[in-house]
């Protein structure tokens, strides 16, 4: 078994973050498939298991769980010193960025992509309300990546993979993100990172059995 299990499915942005930051990091990891769409999250087994907000990503490191991706990198950070702060103001500065992400970027990007590709709502006012949010949230992040090689400046961290994690996911949110040059060259940056890999890729679960 490797030291460290991330519970997780290929379709989840906020778990990409994690198993990108293991990866990149060299971890001893492996990916353990949760079948959301099927419930797995909701049953009580998960829920008094593993994570009784019936979320993932969850991390088991040799038998600790940890939850919520913020959390879980911030803890990857301190074991392996890589990706993360050298003093508290660059800590903050990562902090600032992760909560922008949760509540601008992830926090529409993911549900906009899910109403758009997975769930197949069609266009109804709620994507048009997302479709617009996550836009002006990508305008900050283009003029940000215009004077910043990477979130916090000149060297990647996990702000970077938190803000990134829905954007590998091409044309699934139906965003061209080209029209964000800034930003897709971050994108690109982050790439040539060693140990850099596609979310479906790192994790189970893709393409969904009724998938087409």
């Amino acid at each position: 078994m490797a030291e460290y299990v991330l519970h997780c499915m290929a379709q989840s942005g906020h778990s990409y973050k994690v198993a990108l930051m293991l990866n990149l990091c060299g971890a001893d990891w492996e990916a353990r498939w949760v079948d959301f769409f099927n419930g797995e999250t909701r049953t009580e087994d998960f829920r008094k298991n593993l994570n009784e907000l019936g979320e993932v990503p969850v991390l088991d490191h040799n038998g600790k769980l940890f939850t919520q991706s913020a959390v879980i990198m911030d803890y990857l950070g301190e074991v392996f010193g890589k990706f993360s702060w050298d003093n508290d103001a660059e800590r903050r500065e990562i902090l600032r960025w992760t909560v922008f992400d949760n509540q601008k970027v992830s926090g529409q990007l993911g549900s906009l992509r899910f109403m758009r590709s997975l769930a197949k709502t069609g266009e109804n006012d709620v994507t048009a309300f997302l479709d617009g949010r996550i836009r002006k949230a990508l305008d900050i992040l283009d003029k940000h990546f215009a004077a910043s090689d990477f979130a916090i400046g000149a060297k990647a961290t996990s702000a970077d993979f938190s803000l990134c994690s829905y954007m590998y996911y091409e044309g699934e949110a139906g965003i061209d993100l080209t029209e964000y040059p800034n930003l897709t060259t971050w994108l690109e940056r982050i790439k040539t990172l060693p140990g850099w890999d596609h979310p479906y890729n790192l994790m189970p679960g893709h393409p969904l059995p009724d998938a087409k």
